[in-house]
């Protein structure tokens, strides 16, 4: 492991969850954009940005389906009919593939990335301590299994 590898890996041991999911839209959006702003040399690349993105959007689907999700069932519903979307379109992609198709994927990516951050940064009526205490073990190994959800979304 190099040195950066070590410090992306410590990044993302120190990120909560929503980071994480932020980070992992914002960089599968942005490998997308690379491909349609760069089609001719980066098309090739298509197919594996593609699954990196439905794969990210699986976990999305799962965790909403996941009957322990605390989101409202408007918001699952909502989540989970993105990712069908989602679905859909990385389909229609591959099979007959153009760069001006991949916007909707890179709109709907940085469009939920965006609302992520400001959910996170908006004012909360009761805040939540940031942590007054270490981490307990078994936290600490159900957040490398979060952070490890998405390693190959971040080319890990």
């Amino acid at each position: 492991m190099n040195s950066t590898q070590k410090y992306s890996e410590i990044d993302k041991s120190s990120m909560s969850q929503v980071e994480l999911e932020v980070r992992a839209l914002v960089k599968s959006a942005s490998n997308l954009n690379a491909i349609k702003e760069n089609w001719e040399a980066q098309k090739k690349d298509l197919d594996e940005a593609l699954n990196k993105n439905r794969r990210l959007w699986t976990i999305f689907a799962s965790e909403m389906n996941n009957e322990s999700c605390p989101q409202p069932l408007s918001v699952r519903s909502g989540i989970i009919n993105l990712a069908n979307y989602i679905f859909k379109k990385t389909v229609d992609i591959m099979v007959s593939p153009a760069p001006e198709k991949l916007t909707s994927l890179i709109d709907i990516n940085m469009n939920i990335a965006r609302g992520l951050s400001e959910k996170k940064t908006a004012p909360q009526e009761e805040a939540a301590p940031v942590v007054t205490q270490a981490e307990t073990p078994s936290e600490e190994v159900k957040k490398q299994d979060e952070n490890d959800k998405y390693g190959d979304i971040f080319g890990e």
